[in-house]
């Protein structure tokens, strides 16, 4: 089945079923490898990406749910203003350890703060809450939010 995807503002033509996953479509199809396989299940969060500019699992969202919806990934989180902001708080800040996780947490910190310009540690807790960092990188990940607010 040829389905039509806005992602990261280009228009691209699949033919995969309907049913596949957005995580493989974008990896294996497209070949934009940043976000990551990490459960499957939808609850580590290394898959995060945007839908319309929310924070979404690509392992448990079909391509058939995304149509006509604007997908954003980790490729094009810095052409975003906020986006360019926790990239670079991310860096300043030294957030990942191993990194596996971090496109999944950037997508994430990236949404929270277009929702909340000014997030309290309760907002970044509840935001981040389903991204799992297996290094422990959590106080430097709130930090770099922090940081990425105040840097507007």
């Amino acid at each position: 089945m040829s389905t039509t995807l806005n992602v990261n503002g280009k228009s691209f033509t699949v033919d995969v079923p309907g049913d596949t996953p957005l995580l493989w479509t974008l990896r294996d199809v497209l070949g934009m490898t940043g976000t990551k396989f990490g459960c499957g299940i939808a609850l580590c969060g290394a898959c995060t990406f945007h839908l319309d500019g929310v924070s979404t699992r690509a392992c448990i969202t079909p391509i058939s749910a995304t149509v006509g919806k604007k997908i954003t990934t980790i490729e094009a989180i810095g052409d975003d203003d906020v986006g360019k902001r926790v990239q670079a708080a991310w860096l300043d800040l030294g957030v990942p350890q191993c990194g596996y996780c971090q496109s999944g947490q950037i997508m994430a910190a990236t949404a929270l703060l277009k929702q909340k310009p000014r997030p309290s540690d309760d907002d970044i807790d509840a935001a981040m809450s389903g991204n799992i960092c297996r290094c422990g990188t959590y106080p430097r990940i709130r930090a770099a939010i922090k940081q990425a607010a105040s840097a507007e």
